[in-house]
């Protein structure tokens, strides 16, 4: 086999965000590089995904071989500020459930740290962060 497209991991892992919070009331979900006003909306998601260490977990060339690769989802939730943390942590839940301890795709997520309240870098937002790590095994 081939190394593992790390486009598509990163895909499976936005696209899940993605199609949950089409659903009902949709939020907006922004992405690593993708041009946003954020002074046009009160309540939005940014995500980054980010690809961290690889081990070798078997011996071998460049076939029939096994590697480990770990990568983190930074999620900030942005909403109204001076309304109270209560719309912030719905949305936080949600993508707590999403990413909690499942697999999808061969991408194996561990259980989310947070929502941790940041002091916002964008004026006139209550900002919270939800970190996920995430694991793949990359057969060659």
């Amino acid at each position: 086999m081939a190394a593992e497209n790390l486009n598509t991991v990163r895909s499976t892992i936005e696209e899940r965000l993605q199609s949950e919070f089409r659903k009902g009331r949709p939020i907006t979900t922004v992405f690593s590089n993708t041009h946003f006003d954020a002074s046009a909306i009160d309540t939005f998601i940014q995500c980054s995904v980010s690809f961290s260490t690889n081990n070798y977990l078997t011996q071998g060339s460049t076939t029939s071989s096994t590697n480990f690769l770990s990568g983190l989802v930074l999620i900030n939730v942005f909403t109204e500020e001076g309304i109270g943390s209560g719309k912030n942590f719905t949305i936080c839940k949600r993508i707590r459930d999403l990413y909690n301890r499942v697999t999808v795709s061969n991408v194996i997520f561990d259980s989310p740290i947070g929502p941790e309240i940041l002091q916002s870098s964008i004026e006139g937002k209550f900002q919270t962060q939800i970190r996920v790590t995430f694991e793949i095994f990359e057969d060659l």
